[in-house]
């Protein structure tokens, strides 16, 4: 009788966050010599988070670029060099500093591939954290996913572990559209085994992190991790909750989201972001939409407080979504 054939198993190692994002950047570079990175200290300082470094060692100051300290320059200059050929992954030392770089991305990474009659695609990936981290206080603690997901024409990802940081990644600087990679520095230090091998993770594609009957669980980005954390305590009561992340905001999986909240019938959305216009309220209403007649309760939602972010750390613990916070309003929509 024959054997059946041996299943090669897959080399993994461990890596943070910051290793993820760096191998995507540099298994892209070698792949293919049109990619290059450019923004504030990428190069002689080796990022601000350590994401870039050595690689102005391995690769040199043609395709790893310190830019000045300002955004608005070098994002047109990015843009300029997609419609030209080249493929550029800009680092945002913080996303909160797009917003001086807001016209070029709205106004044109957003729409030259649309104006041109689809003559000048836009392969560029703009990357960097995004949210809170600790204690930066309110100009520096924006979530920006909802604001610029208002604008066709841009891709919006956010990863919330080193797997998909990595796989997502690649996507993203394969992409021909430009895409708002979005990370946040409180993640950077994760540890996940993750393959040698490459692998890609498909953009627009939402993962159901965790199955379950009675509640499904809608998030993103650094709130996966905590929601998944709730999941399991509740489970010890007999709660059984599914757990979806989104991963990429735009284009939204709605599909997938709509099959749990149809076997679920209940759904609670947790956003970093803000209440009014945000992310949650976009999918909630999708889902309303949808499968309103599937629904045994209305749709919660758990986001930040509508102010601006305190430099208190008590006061941040409050404002943003927490534990507490997201197992209360889990509770009130089973009752």
């Amino acid at each position: 009788m024959s054997m059946p054939p041996k299943v090669q198993e897959v080399e993994m190692q461990e890596v943070e966050m910051r290793e993820a994002i760096r191998q995507a950047i540099d298994e892209e570079m070698t792949r293919d010599s049109t990619v290059f990175i450019m923004g504030e200290e990428v190069a002689e300082y080796n990022g601000a988070y350590k994401v870039t470094k050595g690689m102005l060692a391995k690769w040199g100051p043609k395709r790893v670029l310190d830019t000045p300290i300002s955004e608005l320059a070098f994002t047109g200059l990015g843009i300029g060099a997609a419609m030209t050929g080249l493929r550029p992954i800009v680092e945002f030392m913080s996303w909160n500093f797009s917003f001086v770089a807001f016209d070029q991305i709205i106004s044109n990474a957003a729409k030259i591939y649309y104006m041109s009659a689809n003559r000048f695609p836009l392969p560029i990936v703009f990357r960097g954290p995004n949210g809170a981290a600790a204690q930066v206080s309110c100009q520096h603690s924006h979530c920006v996913e909802a604001i610029y997901s208002n604008f066709p024409g841009l891709i919006i990802v956010a990863p919330s572990n080193p797997y998909d940081a990595k796989g997502l990644l690649k996507s993203a600087i394969r992409n021909n559209n430009p895409v708002l990679y979005l990370e946040n520095e409180l993640d950077y230090g994760i540890k996940m085994q993750i393959p040698k091998e490459e692998y890609l993770v498909p953009i627009g594609k939402a993962h159901v992190l965790r199955s379950g009957k009675d509640l499904t669980l809608i998030s993103h980005s650094r709130m996966a991790s905590l929601c998944q954390k709730c999941a399991a305590e509740l489970e010890k009561e007999g709660i059984d909750i599914e757990v979806i992340d989104l991963r990429t905001i735009k284009p939204l999986d709605i599909g997938a989201i709509l099959n749990s909240v149809k076997k679920t019938k209940r759904c609670v959305i947790v956003e970093e972001g803000h209440y009014f216009g945000g992310i949650a309220a976009e999918v909630g209403f999708e889902i309303q939409e949808f499968v309103f007649d599937f629904l045994d309760a209305p749709i919660g939602r758990v986001c930040q407080r509508e102010t601006p972010m305190p430099y208190s750390k008590p006061l941040e613990s409050e404002t943003l979504p927490n534990r507490s916070r997201i197992i209360d309003t889990i509770r009130k929509t089973l009752k």
